[in-house]
């Protein structure tokens, strides 16, 4: 797993190994990052990744976050509950000397409680598939103060996830056994 474009392009991240079964680590692919990010800093989506105040939930490995931050993303929080995920972000926030740009939260992504500090422009939702994570995480994040109106919503899962109110699908597209779902917060 690597960096695929940017200031840090080619910056091997930490190895997964194995992955860890009970902490759902399943990093998004270097392919299917390149082809979202390409989707994204498009002149359809006017670039939403440049100078954007990013939202990366169970963010796992950190890989599509710091994507962002390589690609120009002014900042990124990363929320995840997971022990083994939080190690493996905190090296590969390490190796890409991201500490000043970054936060993490150990946190429960479907219960963000009201947010501190300015709404997110850009998230990611990558959850464990098949689980209706998403769709509570980004209840959460609606309801709770942390996302900017106007802000773009990347979701991935393994099925066609329907977006909740306030959002509106923007674009859709599977890659093998991933799909990604561009949305956009209406309110």
């Amino acid at each position: 797993m690597r960096i695929v474009a940017g200031r840090w392009r080619g910056k091997k991240l930490a190895d997964v190994g194995q992955g860890d079964a009970a902490a759902h680590l399943r990093p998004t692919t270097d392919r299917v990052r390149e082809n979202l990010f390409n989707l994204l800093q498009n002149p359809t989506y006017g670039d939403p990744v440049t100078g954007a105040r990013v939202l990366d939930l169970f963010a796992g490995t950190g890989a599509l976050g710091l994507e962002a931050l390589s690609r120009g993303a002014a900042h990124c929080t990363f929320v995840d509950d997971g022990n083994a995920a939080r190690a493996l972000l905190r090296e590969n926030i390490g190796l890409c000397a991201a500490q000043g740009i970054t936060k993490v939260f150990r946190r429960n992504a479907t219960d963000l409680g009201a947010a501190r500090g300015p709404a997110f422009t850009l998230v990611f939702l990558d959850p464990p598939y098949g689980q209706a994570l998403g769709e509570k995480a980004l209840a959460s994040a609606l309801g709770n103060g942390w996302l900017a109106p106007g802000a773009i919503v990347v979701w991935e899962e393994n099925t066609p996830p329907i977006l909740p109110a306030g959002c509106e699908l923007l674009d859709q597209r599977r890659y093998g056994g991933t799909v990604v779902t561009l949305g956009r917060v209406t309110g």
